[in-house]
């Protein structure tokens, strides 16, 4: 499932808690920063074999599982 593959990399990335992880939690909430962002999103993109053109609009998780779904073939 895509929300669970996205959870432990972010998981993994902000060394937290996977059961904190939420498809409503905010990167806003987890104190995601830029450099946290860029690591996120290069890990999805080698996951998922897909490329992130812009991350900005992606508020929380749920954004950004529904681009990953949207975008994988």
């Amino acid at each position: 499932m895509v929300f669970d593959k996205i959870a432990d990399i972010i998981a993994d990335k902000l060394d937290i808690e996977r059961d904190l992880i939420k498809p409503e939690s905010s990167f806003d909430d987890m104190e995601v920063d830029s450099l946290y962002m860029v690591e996120i999103m290069l890990s999805i993109e080698e996951e998922f074999n897909i490329t992130i053109e812009d991350a900005s609009e992606m508020k929380t998780v749920a954004d950004l599982c529904d681009y990953v779904t949207k975008n994988t073939k």
